[in-house]
């Protein structure tokens, strides 16, 4: 905020030291006197008193710092209200200057509702000089919380933005890029209209944003696309793109990064006319090949072994298929693939976002500063090779920005032998992003990603290794030879654990009998599954060419795990139960209840390390619920259901609970920590989470009779609880982490399409 003050106050020196200049000997009015005498004039409403007021509130203007200022407020409604240019310009620049002449001035602006009224009427006054004037009052008014949060309050944006539409629509507009990055000095207005619109909405609530009228919403979104897309290609071709310069390019005293987080924040409840692709079409794609159905590949296939679908009629790469838009942009099949530099150059960094996040305000604080760089190698891309099973060498050896000179050095490392991985395409393309979304409501999970590889023949791209995540490659271009080796271990790994060493899996293939090693030649239109945990590597013929194909993973997070549905199982029957035990008046036996549904979250924990059918997705908000299959599915996942809870009457036990218990709180480590993305499901839940330390002071004081309490505990839960009060609580909170990971897919899908459709986003623009 300093910094801003410190910039706005040089502009308003500026246009002091301008007037200055025309300084002359004029008696002025003691400062005593300038409000009886003004509020004598503006009560008089008369063309004759004008003068006076002007001559009052020049005044005034020289007195801010020693004038009391409290009566004065209560005559700037009316003066932002005279009609007269002057005097109301005169006004909105008093507004501007006691709004930073301190902190408590601005605030004391801002909770005069007529005065924050009165100044966003001005934005829209058809003579320049006052709608200016108010601009540049509201971006003073705007440095503070309080003053930002009034002006949403009577729908500042709306009007801005207005007028923002407006002057770019009229022939005179001229809101372009030089080759400073600066904006003319005749385009002042436009750009204090966007800085206010920027800053405004960069700090609107998810729900405040909803309120922007549809049409205006979209012109003004096309409008800073254009904007983005001018300035990443100066970025882009700048030697200046290094990471110690990000933050360096701008629109006149507007940041690229500040603009980035407009466009980002505007899409992220559907700013895009988005395509869709239903769960429906992409289960017919992968599966309507008709060796397997989608069910018998669930109850059998899914997270247990690989399996090659076959499809010769290539349905999926036609046209009309899945994977038909997003060929049909590559529009290349040439020996060298012409397409890859033009990917490349249109591609930006998407950051990561923490796996139990589902708050897209948190996510957006997160990102803003890394939102809108060129790509960074390792995070979105890596250009790789492995020779002989030799380690994976890299073409550039650290993570960095890659600039223009580093993408055009792709092609080549392409020619040398090197493989292309690009990740997340479901963040750059539209028609990528919507078989995601397709595929995860077809497996039943928040978000699926796609990866694409492009491999030159004869050529191994990654060395040998292994996924924490189920994947299905699907071949676009050219053939490719895979091999699948057994899962090393009886466990599925966990999601972000991380996975066997390549040494460990060379170790395992050999031993393993050659008989067990799985070949498969995928040719285009061809779909090979590949279950979290295989040991896996590809590689393309000598004589048949380059190879493009896309992963799609289907990431199974903690929640949606057998596990996690039984955790909040759990949970389910200990908030039912609450009440009932709080209201029972012996809080020992209430604390010892708490104490043992807290160690039951342990025990599953523990059963789940050692049963792999704990880690196993377990797929009850899959679309295959809705199908004609849906009946006998549900009874599967029900009994699968019933099956565990009889592992956990069986297995779990109070001594291996509580030793567990009493080490982490020995290392000063929450015990629940595996359980922390429960707090989605009841934020108030969370207020017992310190109490860990008094429960095991109560397990010490109660040992004789806890052990008792815990088995007690256990066997109502496990007689008690119900598959569909579970489900329903399930749902909800696949639909939280649902709902963020759309968010963040809409607003990379707007930045990505700037780039993308440049000329076409200008041509719909001028329609």
């Amino acid at each position: 905020m300093e910094a801003q003050m410190q910039k706005i106050m040089k502009r308003k020196r500026r246009s002091i030291t301008k007037k200055k200049t025309k300084k002359k000997k004029r008696n002025t009015i003691h400062r005593d006197n300038i409000f009886p005498l003004l509020l004598a004039a503006v009560t008089y409403k008369s063309d004759i008193a004008i003068p006076l007021i002007e001559k009052c509130l020049n005044d005034l203007f020289l007195n801010l710092p020693h004038l009391q200022l409290s009566p004065i407020l209560s005559l700037l409604p009316s003066l932002l209200r005279f009609n007269c240019a002057e005097i109301a310009c005169k006004s909105a620049e008093i507004i501007g200057a006691v709004s930073l002449s301190s902190l408590e001035m601005n605030e004391m602006i801002a909770e005069e509702d007529e005065t924050v009224k009165g100044l966003i009427s001005l934005l829209t006054s058809p003579i320049r000089e006052i709608s200016m004037a108010a601009c540049n009052a509201v971006l003073d008014l705007a440095i503070t919380s309080v003053g930002r949060q009034q002006l949403l309050e009577f729908a500042a944006i709306e009007n801005i933005i207005l007028c923002f539409v407006k002057e770019s629509e009229s022939p005179a507009a001229k809101v372009c890029l030089l080759t400073d990055m600066m904006l003319l000095e005749e385009d002042e207005y436009p750009i204090l209209l966007l800085q206010c619109a920027i800053s405004l909405i960069n700090y609107c609530t998810v729900e405040q944003l909803q309120h922007i009228p549809t049409e205006l919403f979209g012109k003004f979104s096309l409008l800073l696309k254009r904007l983005w897309g001018q300035a990443y290609e100066r970025r882009l071709c700048s030697s200046s793109s290094r990471s110690d310069q990000k933050n360096e390019f701008c629109i006149s005293n507007i940041r690229t990064n500040n603009l980035v987080e407009c466009i980002f924040r505007l899409s992220i409840n559907g700013g895009l006319h988005q395509q869709t692709v239903d769960s429906e079409h992409v289960k017919r794609s992968i599966f309507d090949s008709g060796e397997v159905d989608v069910e018998r590949f669930l109850l059998d296939i899914w997270e247990t072994s690989p399996m090659l679908i076959r499809n010769p009629p290539k349905a999926s790469l036609k046209q009309d298929g899945i994977f038909g838009p997003f060929i049909q942009y590559l529009g290349s099949k040439e020996a060298i693939p012409s397409f890859l530099t033009s990917i490349l150059k249109h591609t930006i960094s998407c950051p990561s976002i923490s796996s139990d996040e589902i708050d897209i305000s948190h996510v957006i604080n997160e990102i803003k500063n890394h939102i809108g760089h060129p790509i960074i190698y390792h995070q979105d891309i890596r250009v790789v090779k492995t020779r002989s099973r030799e380690r994976e060498l890299h073409y550039f050896q650290e993570q960095c920005d890659l600039g223009i000179d580093e993408i055009l050095k792709c092609e080549e490392a392409f020619n040398e032998g090197y493989s292309i991985a690009l990740r997340g395409l479901e963040f750059r393309y539209q028609s990528i992003a919507a078989i995601a979304d397709g595929l995860a409501s077809l497996f039943g999970q928040p978000s699926a990603g796609v990866n694409m590889y492009l491999t030159p023949a004869n050529s191994q791209g990654l060395a040998r290794h292994s996924d924490d995540h189920c994947v299905f490659v699907c071949q676009i271009i050219g053939v490719k030879r895979w091999k699948v080796f057994p899962r090393p271990d009886f466990q599925l790994p966990r999601l972000y654990e991380p996975c066997d060493s390549r040494h460990d899996l060379e170790d395992t293939s050999r031993k393993s009998d050659g008989s067990e090693c799985q070949e498969f030649l995928l040719k285009e239109g061809d779909v090979l599954y590949i279950p979290r945990g295989s040991p896996h590597e590809a590689i393309t013929d000598v004589n048949a060419g380059f190879s493009l194909h896309l992963t799609l993973a289907v990431e199974i997070e903690p929640p949606f795990e057998w596990e996690g549905f039984i955790q909040i199982a759990l949970y389910c029957w200990g908030n039912k139960q609450k009440d009932i035990q709080d209201t029972a008046g012996d809080s020992v036996l209430y604390n010892l209840c708490l104490l043992s549904v807290r160690l039951l979250h342990i025990a599953i924990k523990l059963i789940g390390n050692k049963n792999p059918e704990f880690r196993k997705a377990c797929l009850v908000g899959s679309k295959l619920l809705c199908s004609d299959a849906g009946d006998r599915f549900y009874n599967n996942r029900k009994t699968t259901f019933d099956c565990l809870f009889n592992k956990i009457t069986n297995e779990s036990k109070f001594s291996d609970a509580v030793e567990y218990l009493e080490a982490a709180l020995q290392k000063n480590e929450d015990p629940l920590e595996h359980i922390r993305w429960m707090k989605h499901l009841n934020v108030e839940e969370e207020k017992s989470s310190s109490s860990n330390i008094t429960l095991a002071d109560l397990l010490i004081q109660h040992r004789d009779i806890a052990e008792a309490t815990f088995m007690e505990v256990k066997s109502k839960i496990c007689s008690e609880v119900e598959f569909q009060n579970v489900e329903r609580y399930y749902q909800v909170m696949l639909e939280k982490y649902k709902k963020v990971r759309k968010q963040y897919t809409n607003g990379m899908l707007s930045l990505h399409s700037a780039l993308h459709n440049e000329h076409e986003l200008t041509s719909s623009y001028n329609t």
